[in-house]
């Protein structure tokens, strides 16, 4: 999957599933048929979590082009190359690294580097990325975000830390492109089916009532 076409399906979904704990190859599998059938299809498996290639791999072998799946916490050079070398459809870090952002775009690859600061986004905007991740932000509050967004209206963010169904729709009234959820939405890994059905269902619809999701073309 190529950098714009990750973007579009970014853009379109608005709800990133995070994976980060016990989410293993068969887990995975769980979780993402759960979030498939209530309408999210865009995942962050995480290189903290277990098994995150080998469950990434076996996520895009039963999904194929029907989810977005890339690989967050991506904190050097290394990683994203092995990440990269699986077939990520995105990556993400927590951090701003010029050069981890390098090793990506290389490979014509989305990538959403971590910022906090107007400084921090500014630099990463400047290196041509299409997306920012801006963390912790749940954490600072849909005021800090507002404020963010006063000068750089231009960039476009993804919201990330501190997700919950209380404040996402917040966020994406203020203008955020998408919002990635990890703990309130799939837990460590342990969080029954049932549960995590309803919370995605949930998340749809809060998020569908403000920006509703396309249909796709037949």
């Amino acid at each position: 999957m190529n950098e714009q076409t990750a973007y579009d399906m970014i853009e379109r979904g608005i709800l990133i599933a995070g994976m980060r704990g016990a989410f293993g190859p068969e887990n995975a599998l769980r979780v993402l048929s759960v979030m498939m059938d209530e309408g999210i299809n865009l995942f962050e498996f995480t290189m903290n979590s277990e098994q995150p290639i080998e469950a990434m791999i076996a996520a895009k072998r039963e999904f194929g082009d029907a989810a977005c799946i890339g690989m967050g916490t991506v904190l050097n050079t290394d990683d994203a190359k092995r990440v990269l070398d699986a077939g990520a459809d995105f990556v993400v870090s927590p951090a701003f690294q010029p050069e981890v952002v390098q090793v990506v775009q290389s490979a014509r690859v989305l990538v959403a580097p971590g910022v906090i600061t107007p400084s921090e986004a500014v630099q990463a905007w400047g290196m041509g990325v299409k997306l920012l991740k801006i963390f912790p932000i749940g954490s600072l509050g849909i005021d800090y975000f507002k404020a963010i967004m006063g000068p750089l209206g231009h960039i476009k963010f993804m919201c990330n830390g501190g997700m919950t169904v209380e404040n996402v729709g917040q966020f994406v009234k203020a203008g955020a492109v998408a919002c990635g959820m990890a703990g309130w939405l799939t837990g460590d890994g342990s969080m029954e089916t049932d549960v995590m059905r309803q919370r995605a269902r949930t998340m749809r619809e809060v998020v569908d009532a403000i920006r509703p999701m396309p249909m796709p073309h037949v």
